[in-house]
Parts: C-alpha cells; structure tokens; sequence
C-alpha cells in the first residue's frame, strides 16, 4: 500500500481518560469533540503524518459541576485554551502492528513530548467498498506536567486527585478518495 490521508469517523472512534480519586477510586472521562488526520501506509506507520486536535469545551466526566471545574482555571483553562493538540514527530516500529508514537502534546499552553503506544488493528471494506482502517493507543502523563496543579488535600491523608492520566484513544479511520 502506498500512503494515503485518512480521517477519523468520530462515531466509531474514541478518546477517554482515567484518573484516581480520592486515591481509591478512578473517574473516567471522554472528550466527544475531536479532530484526525493521518496520513499513512497502514502496513508501515514509521513515516505517517499524525495530527490530533481535541475541543476542552467536549469533556464528558458524567457530572456537569465536575466537567465545569475542569474546564475551569483550576484545571484545563478553556477560556485560554480552548484545544488540546498532538503531533507525531517520531513513530518507531516495536514489533508486529505495534509502534511508538512520540510527539508535542500541547495542553494549556506547555508543549510536552508524550509516547503513545499504538496498535494499528488492521484494514478492512466497509459495506460500501470504503477503506477503513483501526488504531488503538495508550499514553500516561504527569497532568503537572502540563500546569494542572490544582488538589485537595484530604482529611485523612492523600490527595482528591490523582497525578497521573491513563489515556485511550480507539480510532476508525476511513481512507480519502
């Protein structure tokens, strides 16, 4: 196969989080709202072009107070940063459909490098004779890492927020005529 430009089909397509709670728990998270563009021979992703763009205002955390908060100064600033970018700049082959995907995550305006392990599940025709191509992906970050500092110390030790962000992205990608 040769390269070609593929776009994300948000409908079969994902992008959640997870974060401790009160150091006992996980509350999860969607962003419902994003934007893909790869460009890429499935078979060989070490040359593809990946650009992610993600809309804040999109954060589904089931809890309305909560997702505003997280919109808020407190957490991912909104007003000032509307969007959440990622853009590949090193993709290594590990072994098989697996890579490392290396690339500036920018989130409240600090521009981090982040490694995103991917598994490129495979190609297949839809119904209709498309080209449509499956990605998954996983990430964790430091949110300080990014200014998300804000916490709330508990009563009996410990944090109401957890450090660290677990990220999956599941992608279905349809090939551009």
């Amino acid at each position: 196969m040769t390269k070609s430009v593929w776009t994300v089909d948000k409908s079969h397509s994902s992008l959640e989080f997870t974060v401790k709670h009160m150091m006992i728990s996980k509350v999860r998270g969607v962003f419902n709202d994003f934007e893909a563009v790869v460009e890429a021979d499935p078979n060989d992703l070490t040359d593809a072009k990946i650009e992610f763009s993600v809309n804040i205002n999109s954060i589904d955390t089931r809890n309305e107070d909560r997702d505003n908060h997280l919109r808020s100064n407190d957490f991912f600033d909104m007003e000032n940063h509307p969007k959440m970018t990622f853009v590949a700049t090193e993709i290594k082959k590990k072994s098989g459909n697996n890579y490392d995907v290396t690339g500036d995550l920018t989130l409240r305006g600090v521009t981090k490098p982040v490694t995103f392990d991917v598994t490129m599940e495979g190609v297949n025709k839809d119904p209709w004779g498309n080209e449509v191509a499956g990605f998954s992906g996983t990430s964790k970050l430091n949110r300080k890492d990014f200014g998300l500092v804000w916490n709330a110390a508990l009563e009996t030790g410990g944090v109401l927020v957890g450090e660290d962000v677990k990220i999956n992205i599941e992608l279905e990608a349809h090939k551009q005529a």
